[in-house]
């Protein structure tokens, strides 16, 4: 469907017929998502967010399953693994360093954390494999529902 933009008041703005604002459950004074990829019911994530949420929660799982020994312990394997086969990032130098350290509030920080920092060294998680490809597999599909 095309929107044509009109002037409201001193700004510009289009007209979202009622229809689709039903079918997104939407009423006067709800918000809308407005991003270069379109505009959706306000409740809807970008696909990035989408992605980064689901890494969180992926890592919240692994943080309720296994202590903070279990964690090291299986993430300096895989990273001693990593750069042996010459796969290696830098954020996995962050990770080393975090794993390494005896804080347990600093490796939970960035596993759980909503900041940039955290979003991005979980792009890079070296806890992988902890969680049985059932427990992956169901995360998975309840982030796409």
């Amino acid at each position: 469907m095309k929107a044509t933009l009109r002037r409201i008041g001193n700004s510009i703005g289009i007209i979202i017929p009622k229809t689709i604002l039903d079918a997104w459950n939407m009423r006067e004074g709800n918000a809308l998502h407005v991003s270069v990829e379109g505009i959706f019911p306000g409740n809807r994530m970008a696909a990035h967010e989408l992605l980064d949420e689901q890494k969180r929660k992926l890592a919240a799982a692994v943080a309720a399953g296994f202590t903070p020994r279990q964690i090291r312990a299986h993430s300096l394997a895989n990273l001693h693994r990593w750069r042996e086969s010459g796969v290696w990032v830098s954020a996995y130098d962050e990770w080393k360093r975090l794993l390494e350290s005896p804080q347990d509030g600093a490796l939970f920080a960035a596993m759980l954390g909503r900041d940039e920092r955290a979003t991005r060294l979980r792009q890079s998680a070296p806890y992988v494999g902890l969680l049985s490809r059932e427990d992956v597999r169901r995360i998975n599909e309840e982030a796409t529902r």
